[in-house]
């Protein structure tokens, strides 16, 4: 009887740890910090898609975030629930997708953007922005998933999803050899070359969408969000302002670079043993962000 009551109170015991353990868990990584993996390439070349980044949410309980920092924050477009309790869950445990920007305005701006010489520029109070952070290179459309080509894109288009769903843009060198890119690995079967996109921007270039001109005061605790990689970002000359209350944390961090779209590496590797460690950036491994 005692050796049976012995072993409940140490099953008892053991349980009441592991609800210790992943409560701190949760709080650290709610509260702490986080870990973040690129899906897009709206921050190229500062980021690039598979890198892995550490954020740091901490420093931002005692102090508002910067112009200039890299931030971490919740989908801003999401359907927000008004219950506090699916709230809650939408924002700490599941729910919307975490997006990465650059902090351009912060609440008391003045934040307009404007083509001179037919290129974009971006004024802040009335003085024009030096932004050497903005992508210097062109990109190109590539294909989005394994399979797709300029031969069979029309049956490809039969699908419900439009032609902007089947390919993304990437950084490009058009000065370097395919297989010598300093940021993606490309094959020519990858590039997009149909009529109906244009499969090259260069930078400078503005939008056809005319969202590079804009004039927006910021009012209390909203910031103006914007993507290193100017032609290829869905951010504030889209969506609007960034209400405060999203932002989780900042950019510090570059843990980890490969060439990649899994979300965890070893997945990759499976699938690519020959060609997986050709595809990791050494160079851009372990770094420090700004």
């Amino acid at each position: 009887m005692f050796k049976k009551l012995n072993q409940k109170f140490n099953s008892l015991s053991t349980s009441a740890q592991i609800l210790i353990l992943l409560a701190v868990v949760f709080i650290v990584r709610t509260w702490g910090f986080g870990l973040y993996q690129v899906p897009t390439g709206s921050m190229e070349t500062t980021m690039l898609v598979g890198e892995r980044f550490f954020a740091d949410k901490l420093t931002l309980h005692f102090r508002s975030i910067k112009r200039g920092e890299i931030a971490s924050f919740l989908e801003p477009l999401y359907p927000y629930s008004c219950n506090p309790i699916k709230n809650l869950k939408e924002r700490y445990i599941w729910g919307p997708s975490n997006w990465t920007k650059r902090v351009i305005g912060i609440p008391g701006d003045h934040v307009r953007g404007a083509l001179e010489d037919g290129k974009p520029v971006v004024y802040l109070n009335e003085v024009k922005l030096d932004e050497p952070y903005v992508n210097k290179y062109p990109i190109t459309a590539v294909w989005r998933c394994p399979g797709m080509n300029n031969e069979n894109y029309e049956e490809m288009l039969r699908f419900s999803k439009p032609v902007g769903n089947i390919f993304e843009h990437r950084s490009f060198d058009p000065t370097v050899a395919l297989d010598k890119q300093p940021f993606y690995c490309l094959q020519e079967k990858e590039l997009v070359k149909i009529p109906m996109v244009k499969s090259l921007l260069y930078p400078g270039t503005p939008l056809d969408s005319g969202k590079d001109v804009f004039d927006v005061h910021l009012g209390p605790k909203q910031y103006w969000m914007m993507g290193d990689n100017r032609l290829g970002s869905s951010d504030s000359r889209e969506w609007g302002t960034l209400d405060e209350s999203l932002i989780q944390g900042t950019i510090v961090f570059r843990i980890w670079s490969l060439d990649s779209n899994e979300s965890w590496w070893i997945f990759d590797l499976i699938k690519h043993p020959i060609d997986f460690f050709k595809r990791v950036r050494w160079n851009r491994c372990m770094q420090r962000i700004s």
